[in-house]
């Protein structure tokens, strides 16, 4: 049986995925007439309650690298795009445009954090992972299809285009800060995020939930969104953020599957091709083989990490003991062959390498 060589990213991605997609059609379920950019804002707010509780509580969180000073212009920048600009830009979109010509253009969050990640990061993606990428972004096309492409002018499209691309940056800058801990990361997007988003709410006209909905948005915002971003943080260490963003596009399959269980909705020959298109980009994905010559360039850097091949070096005398471990350490310039996607340690350049 073949070994996928990103399993375990993978894996966390597309739990990722079905945590968040699934939280649409429970808000759909249990919340009423809530405004759409105040669930948001009480999913997030869920999410870093729930995450400053977990932390606060938890003893066995494991070992993990500590947020600092040199990651707080991009987390900063994560949260401004994706939590305050991403939003603002969603809501003005929405005023102008159609709501299923909107979610068509929603499938362009995955689109915007490939194409940064390519361009602005220089991470690899790869002829294959293409093909598979758009697959899954056809699929999500597919799912919010609803017949036609209307909009009383360009400008509520490009609104919502500029939405996608908020969040793409989010997506983008979150990875610079993946190696440190994923739960502290996560709780700072929604501490911030969330209240931001429920001011913007109260000021486009958006009512006051009740206590029982609002309480039941948290909730499921603890899991939708918040433990959903720690999975994907840990998915960002392995797959970086183009393959992630991939994974991540089947969310909104999850939660159309979800809504045929919980509201009976009958299956389209739209959804029978989204899970078509869908399954088969992820597969190539799966599929994966990338293995050349590569060089590693001399850095230094401080995360969780055990003593494997690329982690060969000495210790101080106050160096934690014990595997899995975090301190500061240097790598030596080593070059080697084997399977690897651009995680932490593989974001080299390809012009010169075999694909």
């Amino acid at each position: 049986m073949r070994k996928f060589m990103n399993a375990k990213g993978a894996g966390l991605a597309l739990m990722s995925a079905a945590l968040f997609g699934a939280s649409t059609p429970l808000a759909k379920a249990v919340l009423g007439e809530i405004g759409p950019l105040m669930v948001a804002g009480l999913f997030y707010f869920g999410a870093g309650i729930g995450l400053a509780a977990y932390r606060l509580f938890s003893t066995g969180r494991g070992v993990e690298a500590k947020l600092t000073r040199k990651h707080a212009p991009w987390l900063l920048g994560a949260i401004l795009s994706g939590g305050i600009a991403g939003p603002i830009l969603l809501m003005l979109g929405l005023a102008r445009t159609e709501a299923g010509t909107a979610s068509l253009l929603l499938t362009l969050e995955a689109v915007a954090t490939a194409i940064i990640a390519l361009f602005a990061f220089r991470e690899h993606i790869g002829w294959r992972n293409g093909i598979g990428f758009a697959l899954i972004v056809l699929g999500g096309a597919a799912l919010a299809w609803r017949g036609g492409f209307a909009a009383p002018d360009l400008l509520g499209p490009l609104l919502v285009a500029g939405a996608c691309a908020a969040w793409g940056i989010d997506n983008n800058l979150t990875r610079q800060v993946a190696n440190a801990d994923p739960t502290e990361i996560a709780m700072w997007k929604g501490l911030v995020a969330g209240p931001v988003s429920m001011a913007l709410a109260f000021a486009i006209g958006e009512d006051a939930p009740a206590l029982a909905p609002a309480l039941g948005a948290m909730a499921i915002g603890v899991a939708g969104v918040g433990a959903s971003l720690v999975l994907f943080i840990l998915a960002l260490r392995d797959l970086g953020v183009a393959r992630t963003g991939a994974y991540f596009g089947t969310a909104p399959f999850v939660g159309a599957a979800l809504a045929i269980l919980i509201f009976g909705e009958p299956i389209s020959w739209m959804f029978a091709l989204a899970a078509l298109l869908i399954g088969s980009g992820v597969v190539i994905h799966l599929t994966e083989t990338h293995e050349h010559e590569h060089l590693h360039e001399p850095m230094t850097h401080q995360h969780v990490h055990v003593h494997d091949a690329h982690h060969q070096h000495t210790h101080e005398p106050d160096d934690l003991s014990g595997e899995p471990h975090v301190h500061r350490h240097r790598h030596k310039p080593m070059q080697h062959r084997h399977p690897h996607t651009p995680d932490e340690h593989h974001r080299h350049d390809h012009e010169s390498a075999a694909q």
